[in-house]
């Protein structure tokens, strides 16, 4: 069975840029979910848009935890319960 190397309409790149912010990664995220839960994409955009959302959550994981290190080190290394403030 020969695979097509052009996408269906609608399916995403292989290569889709990243958002520039935490926030628009987290729009797109939330915007592939509610379409994955509303069971109204054909199961090839399904995986693709399944693919798309593990980049976003990786990019948000990565981004959280970089302004952790940074909360740290502007804290002394210690981070601090919000509620001490």
């Amino acid at each position: 069975m020969a695979k097509s190397s052009a996408g269906g309409a609608g399916s995403l790149p292989a290569e889709v840029a990243l958002p520039a912010t935490y926030e628009a990664a987290l729009a797109e995220l939330e915007q592939l979910v509610g379409q994955m839960e509303s069971g109204a994409l054909p199961l090839e955009q399904l995986l693709g848009s399944y693919q798309r959302g593990a980049q976003l959550l990786q990019f948000c994981r990565t981004r959280l935890e970089a302004v952790e290190a940074q909360v740290k080190l502007l804290e002394d290394g210690q981070l601090k319960p919000w509620d001490d403030a």
